[in-house]
């Protein structure tokens, strides 16, 4: 690919102090930045004078490629609501990366985004990290598994409880999590405990997911709004010993100080929709302020499709408006998540030994007046936009 370089702009890059000047990549790697950086006479430049530069958004919770807009039932695969425990359905295996949300990502300045089962079952499946653009879903995975989901609260409740299974209740869908756990437990002692001689138990793909929650390779990614939902979320973290991220946390601000003395990250959002249910009565763009105030590490989600995913960047600026610190705005859209996806050493801020996924802005990309013009995955431009005749476009993946 060789050497690419970003000059003559306002470089933002997250973690380190903003600067006017200059980015180097070579390869698809970030190679140096800084405000007095030599480019390299064979280097390709890209004039970056009166833009902002900063690494591409990243949404850790979504349901792109997943939940296909404008196709209806045929582009529905969010939940397998055919059983409480799917711990071994993967959202990788459902993703179409020429769903359109993806072009809209693009453009919205989103880079990578977390892709998650739905909230149908108490425990749904495992997660993705994937990049916005690529002709398979493979070659956009950052990391896979991400992450298990879970969900809390009303949701498996009402599909459950509807059709007269367990679990109907709150106390049902704990005790559906803590059995899983438990057998996951048992089977991994079973292994590990196996008479020489005598064969292992059969593998078991939903005992093997939870397994990895056990062991810590990956998070459990617990979708609870209500407070005591939380409080159930951590209750049974406690319990089994594994690394707790909190989706949506409507009221995680009511126990802010509990999650921040745990060290339990919150994922926010979405924030633009109305109080539909009995759970978002609290819902309010202040509450990501409170949670940064009170010490715990925010990101901001949209849930895609609920919020449309190029509205990711105008949560964070009306949260702003609601009392949330610029800087913290920005890095809940860039290394918050990047840390809570398992991808922090690649993507999420502008550093050296980092993929060069860049993004130039018109402006401060938390002015609503401004917009992405371009967009880089690895130091290869994968969307423009032309200012005159206002349309953008992405480069044929």
């Amino acid at each position: 690919m060789g050497t690419i370089a970003f000059v003559g702009g306002h470089v933002v890059p997250i973690q380190g102090d903003p600067f006017d000047g200059a980015v180097l990549a070579t390869d698809g790697v970030i190679t140096a930045l800084g405000p007095d950086v030599e480019v390299p006479t064979d280097a390709e430049r890209v004039d970056a004078t009166g833009r902002w530069v900063l690494p591409g958004f990243i949404d850790a919770h979504t349901h792109l490629g997943v939940h296909e807009e404008a196709e209806g039932w045929a582009g529905q695969d969010t939940n397998e609501m055919t059983d409480p425990v799917t711990a071994n359905v993967r959202a990788l295996d459902a993703i179409n990366p020429h769903d359109m949300g993806f072009d809209d990502a693009l453009s919205g300045g989103v880079t990578a985004v977390n892709v998650n089962p739905g909230s149908g079952n108490p425990i749904g499946g495992l997660t993705v990290a994937i990049r916005t653009h690529g002709r398979t879903v493979d070659e956009m995975v950052l990391r896979s598994p991400s992450g298990l989901k879970s969900a809390l609260g009303e949701n498996p409740k009402r599909v459950y409880g509807e059709a007269h299974k367990t679990p109907s209740t709150r106390l049902g869908t704990a005790a559906v999590i803590r059995g899983a756990f438990v057998d996951a437990q048992n089977y991994a002692d079973a292994h590990a405990h196996a008479e020489p001689g005598k064969a292992a138990p059969p593998r078991d793909l939903k005992l093997e997911a939870l397994g990895k929650v056990l062991r810590r390779e990956i998070p459990w990614r617990q979708h609870s709004h209500r407070s005591d939902d939380i409080a159930t979320a951590m209750r049974i973290a406690d319990e089994f010993g594994y690394d707790l991220v909190i989706d949506h946390g409507t009221e995680a601000h009511l126990i802010a100080d509990l999650l921040a003395a745990k060290n339990i990250p919150v994922l926010i959002g979405p924030l633009f929709t109305s109080r539909s249910k009995v759970e978002l009565r609290n819902r309010s763009l202040a509450n990501p302020g409170r949670l940064a105030e009170a010490g715990v590490q925010i990101s901001i989600i949209t849930d895609h499709p609920v919020v449309p995913i190029g509205f990711l960047v105008h949560q964070a600026s009306l949260a702003v408006r609601e009392g949330l610190d610029p800087v913290t705005a920005l890095r809940s859209i860039t290394i918050n998540p990047a840390h809570v996806m398992g991808v922090a050493e690649r993507v999420g801020s502008l550093q050296p030994g980092k993929d060069a996924d860049i993004v130039l802005w018109t402006g401060d990309p938390l002015d609503v007046m401004q917009r992405a013009v371009a967009v880089y995955l690895r130091g290869r431009e994968v969307y423009s936009y032309d200012e005159v005749s206002r349309t953008g476009t992405v480069l044929p993946r």
